[in-house]
């Protein structure tokens, strides 16, 4: 990309989105294209096509999704399935059509199957049965990837695609009823501190394992890719490292300043154990990520104390 060249993000707003147009715009990047969701429903086909074909985008970055945490995805699956289905369909297709030079598709570490030998390479890719809780967004996701895919194979387009592993970071969504472990888990401890509650029960033992990836991290990583990186296949952006859910606890714990204590219910589940995605592929590229887990939650939680 040349500091000149338009360059769209869709989902600007979103995680993933507001970091990546801070960084495109600490870059020098001059010619970066946003439009709000109520301009710009991308859901809607003529609507998508008419924005592009007045705006010829030379590069995108397809970061636009409908997300949540588990039980918003239990809850609303038909929602999860059609909205991103719509948005990466419209999105990929309008490229083609407009002679975009490159996209980028985000998608997510979630399309792999429930039961995977660890860490998890992108050839685990349809090998088993999905993790019932988020199926339907995974199923959006591996469509999006695959649809990236034909259309270079069909039409010679230039579009690649991502997989993260789980994300945090400032202006994540704190909604307790929508939101990921990590903003799930400092609400519930700001909350605790803030009303002197003695202890907070957690689900399950403690022993699962996360990998989380910092999203100024990721957004490092997509302009890496979106630079260096044009194959078909997919490829995975983890952090590389596991933190035990324990220790996720205490260390969220410590920083917030909560000094009560933690009761876990062992009745519960603990949910797969090990969740570690193969991200040796970028590795082996020249990118790895930056910032340290502890560092990053601090800046997640005074970003909380200072937005939300």
């Amino acid at each position: 990309m040349n500091k000149n060249d338009k360059i769209y993000i869709s989902g600007h707003g979103g995680l993933v989105g507001q970091s990546l147009y801070k960084l495109l715009v600490s870059r020098g990047y001059t010619n970066i294209l946003v439009e709000k969701s109520s301009d710009l429903d991308l859901r809607d086909q003529l609507s998508v096509n008419n924005w592009f074909e007045k705006n010829k985008p030379d590069f995108v970055f397809l970061c636009a999704a409908k997300v949540g945490g588990i039980l918003y995805n239990k809850t609303y699956p038909a929602d999860f399935i059609y909205e991103n289905l719509m948005i990466q369909s419209n999105v990929i297709h309008a490229s083609y059509i407009n002679c975009v030079k490159k996209l980028l598709f985000l998608g997510s570490s979630c399309i792999y199957p429930k039961e995977n030998p660890l860490p998890i390479n992108e050839d685990r890719l349809l090998t088993g049965i999905l993790e019932p809780t988020n199926e339907a967004y995974a199923l959006a996701k591996i469509a999006g990837l695959k649809m990236a895919q034909y259309y270079r194979d069909q039409y010679g387009c230039n579009f690649i695609s991502a997989m993260p592993c789980n994300l945090y970071g400032p202006n994540d969504c704190f909604d307790i009823n929508k939101c990921h472990v990590i903003p799930a888990l400092i609400t519930k401890f700001h909350n605790a501190k803030i009303n002197n509650l003695t202890d907070i029960t957690m689900w399950g033992t403690g022993a699962a394992k996360r990998e989380f990836l910092y999203v100024d991290d990721l957004a490092d990583a997509l302009y890496f890719l979106m630079q260096n990186y044009n194959e078909r296949d997919h490829i995975n952006v983890g952090s590389g490292y596991e933190v035990g859910m324990k220790e996720l606890f205490n260390m969220i714990s410590e920083l917030v300043g909560y000094t009560g204590q933690l009761v876990f219910d062992t009745s519960k589940p603990d949910g797969t154990i090990s969740k570690i995605i193969d991200n040796s592929k970028i590795r082996s590229l020249g990118w790895s990520p930056k910032v340290k887990l502890r560092d990053g939650l601090l800046n997640t939680y005074n970003w909380y104390l200072n937005n939300v």
